[in-house]
């Protein structure tokens, strides 16, 4: 069984006027918060709002990075490669850790959002460039990449930047045989309250299921569930309610 497994959560999802996920009643369920810097969403008050719920709670705060897309929600793809992609996460990044700063805290790691973090699982090149952004920002800033069976390359690439890997799975969505997520638009993608806690307990004891009935290895470090599902708070309250009986 995984020991000390954390439950994170996109957090700061808001924008301006626009609300979205109840940071203020998820932010106590958590361990970790994933803040929106401003690239799929997130502005400076919002980033301001979810650090100080962070600090009061001592949850600990990451940068949730993506590409600059807030019509999108940062789930298209671009083409922003090399330099370009490091300054854009540095940017981020920056902007987060200045606020958590100023409130007498920092950034402890780093996660990308949508289309990035899919774009990471699929180019190598992209994945170098993320390490390259993180590695360089300060020795202790980890990085969260998905727990996929047989990894070995991202590994390889994050012990050549000396950079720390937190393996990270999903309560709340599908899985493929791979042990990739599922496409949103498939059958069994994103699971109810019922099914996220029972995913929850078999990942914490190092397996889950996908859709078809495979069992499949995973050893993860945290667990991920989004504020923006349907019902999110309820989904959490019931995953952490499973991961603290175990």
């Amino acid at each position: 069984m995984t020991t000390n497994l954390t439950l994170n959560c996109d957090m700061g999802e808001g924008f301006g006027p626009w609300n979205m996920g109840d940071d203020h009643s998820i932010m106590p369920l958590i361990d970790a918060a994933n803040i929106a810097c401003g690239g799929h969403a997130g502005d400076p008050t919002t980033m301001r709002t979810c650090v100080e719920l962070a600090k009061r709670h001592k949850t600990e705060i990451g940068a949730h990075v993506s590409y600059p897309d807030k019509q999108g929600f940062g789930r298209r793809a671009m083409d922003i490669t090399g330099q370009s992609l490091i300054d854009l996460i540095h940017y981020q990044i920056g902007a987060l850790d200045g606020i958590a700063r100023a409130h007498g805290t920092r950034v402890a790691y780093v996660k990308p959002h949508g289309a990035l973090y899919h774009a990471m699982l699929a180019d190598v090149g992209v994945l170098n460039d993320i390490m390259a952004a993180v590695a360089s920002w300060h020795a202790e800033l980890e990085l969260v990449v998905l727990a996929t069976p047989r990894d070995r390359k991202t590994l390889q690439l994050a012990v050549e930047h000396g950079l720390t890997l937190r393996y990270e799975a999903f309560a709340d969505r599908g899985y493929t045989s791979r042990g990739l997520l599922l496409s949103r638009n498939k059958p069994g993608a994103v699971l109810d309250a019922k099914q996220a806690a029972k995913q929850a307990k078999a990942i914490a004891q190092n397996t889950l299921k996908t859709p078809r009935g495979r069992r499949i290895p995973v050893n993860a470090d945290t667990l991920c569930v989004h504020s923006d599902s349907p019902g999110a708070v309820q989904m959490i309250a019931a995953i952490r309610k499973a991961l603290d009986g175990l």
